[in-house]
Order: structure tokens, then C-alpha cells, then sequence
């Protein structure tokens, strides 16, 4: 949080977790708490009613606490704070507070707005498979675009937003797997379509997803796509918000629903559909079929597609290089070759880690069997 020009620092960890979780909060303050004027500790307690384990509710009951036993004691204005609520894995650089505190002090309408800084997921890229590389840059190109698209930008992970706004809405839900982008519908729909995010074009490190063996990080990788395409979850969450609240202005309707939805039929759909767009016609297809002009353009179309995409592998390989952290010394200079060479597996990760998972967490809810909160395992050597 930030609040009156100085910075509270509010560690929120589960009961559930067991003494080893309270052990080490114990020595994070003791190390940590001379550098901030103000460092809490809150243990979210299990089997609350109404709640699912996870960092939605987590960080309900550290708002909560952080409201009663500081903010209105010390009778801080909730206008005058800034939350910034931050993973575990998140490493912020070292303007990231002052960035967000002149976004804060600039922006056009500060208690109606959100903060999104870049998440790059880069802190042990090194250590991490080609696979899990991939994957991590091509979620952090996704972000990077994102930063120039504010008029769809949702919140996403590590973000800021204003203690007002979380006061108004009674803070984070505490039944919900994806918080970190409902969060951005609950002030969105509270206040009547009047509440934006805004781009820091400013970054964070976080962790790629690593584990302690390659299958068990391929599963985790699985897993962890999946918990994010489980944000299609938010769909029937805003429409069904817009139909109720007359307020809304239809555009904002058509804008907000339109891209949502889009972005979660594509990330299902599209990569599938460019597979076998080429050659699942000319097999499936009889013989007056590879006769047509269809039949005939199908593969060619198909090869045009994948040589126009080339031309963002190639651009993604030359943007890996620039945001690569400094090279261990383990490495030698040869392993630069596999950070280019990996992203010829795209194809691959784009179906097996992206269509898939996100097909299954749509069935998911469309047949009602929902998701619990599963916390995406980190690894560093």
C-alpha cells in the first residue's frame, strides 16, 4: 500500500499453509521490516463460509484487516492510498512506486482507475525448459500489447488500484478463481461502466512456471493456462451485470463484450482451426471435392497464413534476446542459440497449451463442474 508518502507493507499468508508459512513470514519481517515504516502480517483463516482457498479471498481478509486495524485508526484518507496487489514471485524494479504514484496523481479520473504494469515473467527464465519460455514470453507479449489497447485492458495479476474503489465494492470476492480480472467487472459494473485501467508501460518481474522436474512442469504449465482461461468465467458475470444496470452505456456493452468474449473463443478455437484449415478438407473431402477451386486454394491459403505468422516468431525470437536477463555464469554464450531456436515451438504450445486448457475450462462451465483456486507451483534452482 502506499499511503501518506510511505510505503505499508501487508504479507498475507494462509493457515492452512501450517507453521512452516508462519515461520518464514516471521523471518521476511524481521529481515524486511527496518526498510518499510509499517510491515503487517495477516493469516487468512481455512473454511470460512462462502469461501473457496485461494488469493481472492486471501486478500479480501487482508483488506479487511488492513481497513479496520490501521487505515481507520491511523484515519487515513482512503482517497490518499494505493494498492498494489503483488504475487509472490513479483519482483518490482526500482521506479515501479513512483511510476504508479505519478499515473496516481496524473490520470484524469484516479479513483475511477486501475494500474497495470507489464508483467514479465523472466526471474528464472534461464533455469526454465524451452516450453515454459515460450509460453512465458509469448504471455508477456500478450500483456505488452495489451499496454496500447487501455479502451479492453482488464486488470491482470500483479496491478494497483485505489483503496476507495476496493472500500466501495466491499473488496475482492472471496468464491471466485480469476479475482484478478473480476476485481476490474466488480468497479466497473459498481460504478455504472465509469472506471478504467490504466497502462504504466512500466514493469515487473515475475517467475516462469517451473517445477522441480520437465513432466511435472509441463503439468503445471497445463494447469496454470488452464486456471487462466477459467476467466470465461467472467463473461456471464459482466453480461449479466450489463443487463441489470440500466446506467451502462450500450457501447461500453458492445466493446467490453465483444473483445471478452472473442479473446476467449479465439484462445480455444483459432489455433485448432489454423491446423487443420490445410488438410483435414482434402482428406475428409471425396473425389468431386478436390476437384473444386476450394480444394485447390485450401493448402495454399494455409501456407500463406503460417509465412505471414513467421514473421511473429521471428520478431518475438529477436524480442526474447532484448528482455533477457543478465546470463548466468553456468551458461555459456551457445544457449543464446536455443532462446531463438525454441520458438519454433509454437505451433505445439499453441494447442497443447492453449487451445486444450482452455476448451476444457469452457466445458468446465458449461457443465457446472467448477474449479477451485490452484496455486501455480515456483521453482528456482
Amino acid at each position: 500500500m502506499w499511503g501518506l508518502a510511505t510505503k505499508t507493507f501487508v504479507l498475507t499468508i494462509e493457515e492452512a499453509a501450517g507453521e512452516e508459512a508462519s515461520r518464514i513470514a516471521g523471518k521476511l519481517k524481521e529481515e524486511y521490516s527496518g526498510k518499510f515504516p509499517n510491515f503487517f502480517i495477516t493469516t487468512h483463516p481455512s473454511g470460512l463460509p462462502g469461501e473457496i482457498p485461494g488469493k481472492g479471498s486471501n486478500e479480501r481478509w487482508a483488506g479487511l484487516w488492513i481497513k479496520e486495524n490501521f487505515i481507520d485508526r491511523k484515519k487515513i484518507p482512503y482517497e490518499h492510498t494505493i494498492v498494489s496487489t503483488l504475487d509472490a514471485d513479483t519482483v518490482v524494479y526500482p521506479h515501479y512506486f513512483s511510476c504508479l504514484a505519478y499515473h496516481y496523481l496524473t490520470c484524469q479520473k484516479p479513483l475511477r482507475s486501475s494500474f497495470q504494469p507489464i508483467p514479465l515473467f523472466i526471474n528464472n527464465i534461464w533455469q526454465a525448459p524451452a516450453l515454459s519460455r515460450v509460453i512465458a514470453f509469448s504471455s508477456t507479449f500478450w500483456h505488452t500489447m495489451n499496454q496500447e489497447r487501455p479502451e479492453k485492458h482488464l486488470t491482470f495479476s500483479s496491478h494497483a488500484m485505489p483503496f476507495h474503489a476496493l472500500a466501495d465494492i466491499g473488496f475482492w470476492e472471496p468464491n471466485v478463481v480469476s479475482e484478478d480480472s473480476r476485481i476490474f467487472w466488480q468497479c466497473f459494473l459498481h460504478y455504472n461502466g465509469d472506471y478504467r485501467v490504466i497502462s504504466l508501460y512500466y514493469p515487473v518481474r515475475m517467475d516462469a512456471n517451473v517445477a522441480r522436474s520437465f513432466w511435472r512442469t509441463l503439468l503445471n504449465i497445463y494447469r496454470q493456462q488452464r486456471r487462466w482461461a477459467y476467466g470465461a468465467a467472467d463473461i456471464a458475470y459482466f453480461l449479466s451485470g450489463f443487463l441489470k444496470n440500466k446506467k451502462i452505456p450500450k457501447s461500453l456493452m458492445w466493446q467490453y463484450g465483444f473483445s471478452t468474449f472473442e479473446g476467449f473463443y479465439s484462445w480455444a478455437t483459432h489455433a485448432i482451426l489454423i491446423f487443420i484449415l490445410g488438410w483435414l478438407p482434402l482428406i475428409l473431402g471425396d473425389q468431386n471435392f478436390h476437384t473444386t477451386v476450394i480444394s485447390y486454394n485450401l493448402p495454399r491459403l494455409t501456407r500463406t497464413l503460417l509465412a505471414i505468422a513467421m514473421v511473429g516468431i521471428l520478431s518475438s525470437a529477436s524480442m526474447t534476446i532484448l528482455l533477457l536477463p543478465s546470463r548466468p555464469k553456468t551458461f555459456g554464450r551457445w544457449r543464446y542459440i536455443f532462446m531463438v531456436l525454441q520458438w519454433f515451438l509454437v505451433p505445439a504450445t499453441l494447442i497443447i497449451f492453449g487451445s486444450f486448457p482452455a476448451i476444457e475450462a469452457q466445458i468446465r462451465l458449461m457443465l457446472g463442474k467448477y474449479l477451485g483456486f490452484w496455486p501455480t507451483e515456483k521453482f528456482r534452482r
